[in-house]
């Protein structure tokens, strides 16, 4: 995995529409279709040789690029924040765990195995995505909590998307270390990641 700035924002802006979607879910029991579906495919892309082959181009993360392009000039939004240190931390614990990593990398095998029966946004995987979310990511010892509205975090779909989500958000963390990125970098950095996200927001336009 290239270790530039170009794929440390990259995967920044996957860490940030995965939350974004978790956050619109468990306030508005709503999601924006495409950038659920972005999200969902990412976790399928294990053998990609860049950040944006995850997403299938910088188009697709077009939302994620906005809020981290808000968030890194003026980072208002603490229950963002929040969620992405959260997720970036438990990425850095589940690198410990050889184990749980071999549980979601055969998980994921057998989804792609099904995807002729179940596409990537059925109910079928997402449901299987967030099984390995429980099986793994849940029994650590930090976990992150999510906020929202009882009557939409308490819908079993819903549920299952946000945990479906969080474990995109982690797949996007490992693509923040790959690249090289570090807790220290996105502090000091932050800057240099800032025009960078501009940079690529601006060849969007």
């Amino acid at each position: 995995m290239p270790k530039t700035d170009h794929d440390r924002v990259i995967a920044l802006a996957g860490v940030m529409q995965a939350v974004d979607l978790v956050r619109s879910i468990a306030h508005r029991g709503q999601v924006d279709a495409g950038n659920f579906e972005t999200c969902m495919t990412s976790l399928l892309q294990v053998d990609s040789s860049s950040s944006v082959d995850v997403y299938g181009g910088i188009t697709r993360l077009q939302s994620g690029l906005r809020l981290l392009e808000q968030q890194l000039h003026n980072p208002r939004d603490k229950e963002l924040t929040r969620y992405v240190v959260t997720l970036l931390s438990l990425e850095r614990t589940l690198a410990r765990r050889k184990d749980l990593l071999d549980v979601i990398s055969a998980g994921i095998q057998d989804i792609q195995r099904n995807l002729a029966h179940f596409p990537v946004t059925h109910s079928n995987t997402i449901a299987r995505f967030a099984e390995l979310y429980l099986q793994t990511l849940s029994t650590l010892s930090r976990r992150i909590m999510v906020s929202g509205a009882q009557i939409h975090l308490n819908n079993p779909e819903n549920a299952n998307r946000i945990r479906a989500l969080l474990l995109a958000g982690v797949r996007a963390a490992i693509l923040w270390r790959q690249s090289g990125g570090t807790r220290l970098g996105l502090l000091l950095r932050r800057n240099v990641l800032l025009r960078e996200t501009r940079l690529l927001l601006a060849e969007l336009e």
